[in-house]
């Protein structure tokens, strides 16, 4: 999974360049920014997205990243407008090195992180801070917040806003957006081993990782979590899939479901069917009978809260 990630940044550091803009032209715009990076070409709204980066010049693996990620006609062909994340030359130089060759020859992957730094229509930044979520075009949702002054994408920060092109608008960010579904924040993790086994055995996998079908919330029980069940009781479940499935989908509620909105329910309906109870005060928040002992992991396809007992619905019980 390492190894993966890796690939995917570095997947960045080529698409990057597809849709980031010189610093000093940012600059013009903002003169708050912090970044240092040096350029000389100027924006210009006249020009849509991909001519504005292509106009910076300094940009080299430009036309190999759109061409290679099929995007140049996406972002630059009819009247659709684009609001583009842009990572700065310092986001990139965190990323791991080496890997640009493959990359340019791996277009799928290319376009699924290029694609999470792109929303459809021109969002703004008043409009922007007035989200907590947006959706990009790879279908998966960025997190949007604020704090002190400063709107974070993820764990990016915005540097600079509202550069305009004439099918839409950028917004700079100061680090690389990864996306990372709910199967691999978990694998990232490494305290999911069981939980992720029991949902290839019981046929979810395509459920956790697909970033097309809508956001999910998880209630993922740790590995500790699985040892606290009677002996045996995890084996028996990995022969019984039908078994093992429902009480998977138990722990699964349809759409994004953050803290904030948690500590306010008193129950939600689950897509196993059945609900499961909410109960929040000063010592914490518990599901049914189980703590949550780390909120808000965020995944490009939902969210994970982590929880320190397995859940069981009635009937499993």
């Amino acid at each position: 999974m390492k190894k993966m990630y890796t690939v995917a940044g570095s997947i960045l550091v080529t698409a990057a360049l597809a849709i980031a803009l010189p610093v000093s032209t940012l600059f013009a715009y903002n003169h708050a920014s912090n970044d240092h990076d040096h350029g000389h070409a100027a924006a210009s709204d006249s020009k849509n997205i991909v001519e504005t980066a292509v106009a910076a010049g300094n940009f080299e693996t430009l036309a190999a990243a759109l061409q290679a990620g099929g995007l140049v006609d996406a972002l630059s062909v009819g009247d659709k407008k684009f609001t583009v994340f842009a990572p700065t030359d310092s986001a990139f130089e965190k990323l791991p090195e080496g890997t640009v060759e493959y990359l340019l020859e791996n277009p799928d992957k290319l376009r699924r992180v290029l694609l999470y730094h792109v929303v459809e229509g021109q969002v703004k930044a008043e409009d922007v801070v007035e989200l907590s979520t947006a959706k990009t075009l790879l279908g998966g949702n960025v997190t949007i917040s604020t704090y002190r002054n400063r709107v974070r994408i993820n764990g990016a920060t915005v540097t600079t806003a509202d550069i305009e092109a004439s099918n839409g608008v950028i917004h700079v960010i100061n680090e690389v957006l990864i996306p990372k579904n709910i199967a691999e924040v978990a694998t990232e993790a490494g305290q999911f081993k069981t939980l992720l086994a029991a949902v290839e055995a019981a046929g979810l996998v395509e459920a956790v990782t697909n970033e097309q079908e809508g956001q999910l919330t998880v209630f993922a029980p740790t590995d500790e979590a699985f040892a606290k069940l009677p002996e045996g009781t995890v084996e028996a479940l990995l022969e019984d899939t039908d078994k093992l499935r429902e009480i998977l989908l138990y722990h699964v509620v349809s759409g994004r479901v953050t803290a904030g909105d948690v500590v306010k329910l008193n129950e939600a309906k689950t897509v196993q069917g059945q609900n499961v109870s909410i109960d929040a005060d000063d010592d914490g928040v518990r599901i049914n009978s189980s703590n949550v002992v780390l909120a808000d992991v965020i995944a490009s396809n939902g969210v994970i809260h982590v929880i320190d007992t397995v859940l069981l619905p009635p009937e499993a019980k």
